[in-house]
């Protein structure tokens, strides 16, 4: 009789799986994170990744965001080779993730229009994890919604030491910009 009973409960949850509502989702591989830690009078420190994966659950807001560190690309190669052999260490470190939430995310509330969020979460870097605050702006066109923002952070919070022969061509404080669009 006990088997009975699993059966039953079995073709009741398979046949109830098409009325399940599953969290819709929306990603990109096309991601954009631009930073920026340059000093004025000095050579500029900057670079892009234009292949950030990122999704976002559009029930409860999650964000999450994964950036593989050799995709940073800067002007200058000789500055890009140090950055991932002797600051962000990329063959030991080859990526950053963000895992965060929008606060108070609606999908109903998005239109054409941006929309400020908070968005709270954690920023894995270089072995290191801290917490990151951002007012994001958020908005939907058609099919795709658009995440894009900005915030500080310090390499030492992350252990990436700057030698001192080049500390004061390196900002103290590094600006991310990101921007993400999308899709279902």
């Amino acid at each position: 009789m006990k088997i009975r009973n699993l059966h039953f409960v079995l073709f009741f949850v398979a046949a109830m799986m098409p009325f399940v509502s599953h969290a819709q989702k929306f990603t990109t591989k096309t991601g954009d994170i631009k930073f920026e830690a340059s000093v004025p009078s000095f050579e500029e420190v900057a670079a892009e990744n234009k292949n950030v994966s990122a999704i976002l659950n559009t029930d409860n807001g999650e964000l999450a965001a994964l950036a593989l560190m050799k995709g940073f690309r800067f002007k200058v190669a000789l500055m890009e080779e140090h950055f991932n052999e002797n600051y962000a260490e990329t063959a030991k470190y080859p990526k950053a993730v963000f895992k965060g939430k929008l606060e108070g995310f609606s999908l109903k509330a998005l239109s054409e229009k941006p929309k400020q969020f908070t968005l709270t979460g954690e920023l894995t870097l270089h072995g290191k994890t801290k917490k990151i605050n951002d007012v994001a702006m958020v908005l939907i066109k058609g099919n795709a919604i658009t995440i894009n923002g900005n915030f500080m952070v310090k390499p030492a919070d992350f252990d990436i030491d700057v030698p001192k022969v080049v500390s004061k061509k390196i900002a103290d404080e590094v600006q991310v910009t990101y921007t993400f669009l999308l899709e279902q």
